[in-house]
């Protein structure tokens, strides 16, 4: 993955206690990225930094909409999306990702590239089944949900089976 310098949160000059910092993300990010899978991204990220003196607490806040295709109409619509996630970043030897929410940063590090953690949070809160509200509700009018419909197994109509007469005198004695 390319550093993106946009998304670098310099933590050394700043004082202990809670920092916060905006981003816009927008198709640019991911198109940097070589990801090209939404057809457009307008969204407002908020992280909250808690700086103590051996560790560091970044909190993202993401709000706005991703423009998806639709899975089975393959027609565009807005995916709003509003979700969370928090890392917790402390300091060692070696650099390394532990775990799904602990990094690892080289003793002396000034500063922390959230640019990885942006894209994965953005791509996990995303479905993995894209539907169109508009399937969902039944308001939505194309060729393809016509062609889906006309395409759907007829229902059988039910046979009503006459009632043996033998069995309606055994109902009788009760």
């Amino acid at each position: 993955m390319k550093k993106a310098s946009k998304y670098m949160i310099p933590f050394r000059g700043l004082k202990d206690g809670i920092h916060f910092f905006e981003f816009n993300i927008d198709n640019s990010f991911f198109e940097k990225l070589n990801f090209f899978d939404f057809i457009d991204t307008k969204l407002d990220l908020n992280v909250t930094l808690d700086k103590k003196s051996s560790i560091l607490t970044l909190k993202f806040d993401f709000n706005g909409f991703v423009k998806l295709s639709c899975d089975l109409t393959t027609e565009s619509f807005d995916y709003n999306l509003k979700t969370d996630f928090r890392l917790i970043v402390k300091f060692g030897e070696i650099e390394k990702y532990d775990g799904d929410e602990i990094l690892i940063l080289q003793n002396g590090c000034s500063q922390i590239d959230i640019s990885q953690y942006i894209y994965e949070t953005i791509i996990l809160a995303i479905p993995q089944k894209k539907i169109h509200p508009g399937v969902i509700d039944g308001s939505l009018n194309s060729e393809i949900i016509q062609k889906l419909t006309d395409l759907q197994p007829k229902k059988k109509k039910k046979l009503k089976k006459e009632i043996d007469p033998r069995w309606i005198k055994l109902k009788d004695l009760l």
